[in-house]
C-alpha cells in the first residue's frame, strides 16, 4: 500500500490514541504536508524533534496495527465489497446462480471479518 495512504488509515483508524500534541505534529506533517522546518517553527521545537516525534507516532500507529489488524480488516472488508459491486453490475452477462454463489461466499467473508 502507498505510505501516503497507509499513514492516513493508520491515522483514521488510532490517531485519537495518539496525545493532542502528537496529533497536531502529525496532521501538520504528514496529512497537511509542511516541512518538519515549517513544523518545528510552528511548534516551538528543533527540526529533529519534529522528524523523530513523526518517526514515533508512526511506530506507534504500527503498533496499534499489529496488535488490533483494524486497517487491514478495513482494506478487506473493502475489496469484498468492490467484488460483490462488479459481480452486481454483471448481473445480465453471467448466470444467476454463479452470480448468487459469489455474492453469498463475498458477504459470508464480510460477515467473517466482522
Amino acid at each position: 500500500m502507498e505510505q501516503f495512504l497507509q499513514q492516513t488509515l493508520l491515522y483514521d483508524f488510532y490517531g485519537e490514541l495518539l496525545t493532542e500534541h502528537q496529533q497536531r505534529v502529525y496532521e501538520e506533517v504528514v496529512l497537511n504536508d509542511i516541512s518538519y522546518s515549517e513544523a518545528a517553527e510552528e511548534f516551538g521545537v528543533s527540526r529533529q524533534g519534529v522528524h523523530e516525534l513523526v518517526k514515533r507516532c508512526n511506530r506507534i500507529l504500527e503498533s496499534y496495527e499489529s496488535k488490533l489488524h483494524l486497517v487491514e480488516r478495513f482494506v478487506l472488508i473493502r475489496e469484498n465489497v468492490r467484488q460483490i459491486q462488479t459481480l452486481a453490475s454483471q448481473v445480465d452477462s453471467i448466470d444467476k446462480d454463479a452470480l448468487a454463489a459469489g455474492v453469498r461466499e463475498l458477504s459470508g467473508k464480510i460477515l467473517d471479518e466482522l
